[in-house]
C-alpha cells in the first residue's frame, strides 16, 4: 500500500501535474481554460515542427459552411495535452494504474498528447481516405518529424525521450498492456483527443452538439478496464457517457458530415486524385496549409479540370457542387451498397459513367469532373465501446448493455446512420438538368 501511494505521489509529482494548481506560466485557449506552460513543454511548443501547427486549421473544408471553424491544429493540441494532465491527476489515485504506470510513462503520455497531431498535412483526413499510393498515416508520416531535426533534440534533451517512443504510442501497434493503457487515452472510446475536439469544434462551428456531455463527471469517473489494458467509467459516469456517444453521433451528422461540407470534400479529393501524379507527397505534407493551397493551384493550373474545383473551393467567389442524390444505408440500400465502402479509383470510374449517360440523357457533353460521388470510406469509424464498471457487484459491464442509447447506436452501424452516399454535381450541370425538365434515375445511371 505505501508503495501505491509512493507512485500516486510521484506522478502527482510532475511538473506539469503540479502546475495545473498553480500554473506560473498559461496559454489561454477557449472556452476560458488556462493550459500550464512548464519550460521543457515550453521548448516543444516552439519547436518549428510544432509550430506549424498554428498555420493547420483542425477542420479543414468546415469553414466553408461554418465559417467561424478557422481554429488551428495547434490549439487544439493545446487542449489535448491539459486533458491528459487531468486525466493522470485523476488516474493516479486508481491503484492499478499506480501499479503499471511509472512517473516515466505518464511523462510519456502527456509528451504524445501534446504531439499527437504532428504528423497532420493541411486537409489529411480526407486525403488519407483516397488511400493513394505513397501517402502514408499521417501516424507513420509523424515518426519522421519525432525523430529528426529540432523537436527530436528537444525530446532528448528536455524530456529524456526519444522520438521513437512517442511515435509507437501514436502509431497503436504491436503494444504490450502498460503502452496499449497510454495509447487508449490518446485514442480510445473515452479519450483526451475525441474529449477536446468535440467541445472545441462544437464551440468554433458555432453549434451546441457537441459541448452537450460532463466533462469533469466522466474524468471524475474513468478506472480502468477489467484487463487493465484501457480505460472504463464507473456507473457515476454513465450518463456523462452516454452524453459524449451523443455528441459524437450529432456532430457527426450535423458538422462532420454535413451535405455541403462533404461537397467541398468531394471536390478537393477529386482535385488532388487528378493531380496525385504530379505531386511531391513528402514536401507538400510538410506545408502549412496556404503554401499547401497554392502548391496545388500552381499544379493543377495546365488542367481546367483541376482549376475549376479548386476555384470553387479557394477562389474569390464560393461555388460549391451541387446535391443531387442522398441515401443511407436504411433508406436506398440498393445504391448504398454499390457505392458505400468503394475505392475511390472504384468511385472515380462510376462518376465518369455517370456523366457519360448524363451527356447522352441531357443530349449535351457532361465533363467527368462535373460529377462526384460522396461515399463512406473503405476504414469504419471506431465504435463507442466502453464498459461501465459497477463497484457494488464488482463487474464490468459494456455501455451498450445498459444503455438504450448506445445500444441503438451499437447495434447498427454508427457510419450507416451518419455517411451517407450522395451524388454532387457542378453548379452550371445542376441548372441544365433543372432546366431540362427531365427526371433523373441516379440509380439507373451508375
Amino acid at each position: 500500500m505505501r508503495a501505491g501511494r509512493f507512485m500516486a505521489n510521484a506522478i502527482q509529482q510532475i511538473a506539469e501535474i503540479q502546475a495545473l494548481a498553480a500554473p506560473r506560466d498559461r496559454i489561454r485557449i477557449p472556452p476560458e481554460i488556462d493550459v500550464p506552460i512548464t519550460p521543457r513543454v515550453r521548448a516543444l511548443i516552439d519547436t518549428e515542427q510544432f509550430h506549424r501547427l498554428a498555420h493547420v486549421s483542425q477542420l479543414g473544408l468546415v469553414s466553408r459552411v461554418y465559417p467561424a471553424a478557422h481554429h488551428r491544429r495547434f490549439e487544439h493540441s493545446l487542449g489535448v495535452y491539459r486533458l491528459s494532465l487531468l486525466f493522470l491527476r485523476h488516474l493516479s489515485h486508481d491503484h492499478r494504474f499506480q501499479t503499471l504506470i511509472e512517473p516515466r510513462d505518464a511523462e510519456l503520455l502527456i509528451v504524445a498528447a501534446l504531439l499527437h497531431d504532428i504528423g497532420h498535412w493541411p486537409f489529411c483526413h480526407l486525403i488519407e481516405d483516397l488511400k493513394l499510393d505513397g501517402i502514408p498515416r499521417h501516424e507513420t508520416f509523424a515518426r519522421k518529424i519525432l525523430t529528426e531535426g529540432e523537436l527530436s533534440q528537444v525530446l532528448n534533451d528536455q524530456w529524456s525521450l526519444d522520438g521513437h517512443e512517442v511515435a509507437d504510442v501514436l502509431e497503436n501497434s504491436d503494444l504490450d498492456a502498460k503502452a496499449q493503457l497510454i495509447s487508449s487515452i490518446l485514442s480510445g472510446p473515452i479519450d483526451v483527443d475525441k474529449m477536446d475536439y468535440l467541445t472545441r469544434d462544437s464551440l468554433h462551428a458555432g453549434v451546441p452538439y457537441g459541448r452537450n456531455f460532463d466533462h469533469a463527471r466522466l474524468i471524475g469517473s474513468l478506472c480502468l478496464n477489467q484487463q487493465g489494458d484501457g480505460l472504463a467509467v464507473s456507473e457515476k459516469g454513465r450518463t456523462a457517457a452516454e452524453m459524449m456517444v451523443f455528441a459524437r453521433y450529432v456532430m457527426f451528422s450535423e458538422v462532420y458530415w454535413h451535405h455541403a461540407v462533404r461537397a467541398a470534400t468531394a471536390m478537393l479529393q477529386r482535385a488532388f486524385y487528378l493531380l496525385q501524379d504530379d505531386l511531391d507527397f513528402s514536401s507538400l505534407f510538410l506545408m502549412t496549409e496556404q503554401p499547401f493551397i497554392d502548391e496545388l493551384e500552381r499544379t493543377g493550373a495546365q488542367q481546367a479540370s483541376t482549376t475549376e474545383l479548386l476555384q470553387g473551393l479557394f477562389g474569390s467567389r464560393r461555388q460549391l457542387y451541387k446535391r443531387q442524390l442522398e441515401c443511407s444505408y436504411y433508406e436506398q440500400p440498393e445504391i448504398y451498397s454499390k457505392l458505400a465502402r468503394q475505392t475511390y479509383g472504384r468511385l472515380f470510374e462510376l462518376s465518369t459513367s455517370m456523366a457519360e449517360n448524363l451527356s447522352r440523357l441531357l443530349g449535351s457533353q457532361v465533363d467527368s469532373h462535373q460529377v462526384l460521388i460522396d461515399a463512406p470510406p473503405v476504414k469504419l469509424e471506431v465504435q463507442f465501446a466502453v464498459d461501465i464498471y459497477d463497484g457494488k457487484q464488482d463487474c464490468y459491464r459494456p455501455l451498450g448493455d445498459v444503455s438504450p442509447v448506445v445500444r441503438t447506436l451499437a447495434e447498427k452501424q454508427f457510419d450507416d446512420y451518419v455517411k451517407r452516399v450522395r451524388v454532387f454535381v457542378h453548379p452550371a450541370l445542376a441548372q441544365r438538368i433543372q432546366e431540362s425538365g427531365q427526371t433523373i434515375g441516379w440509380s439507373d445511371l451508375i
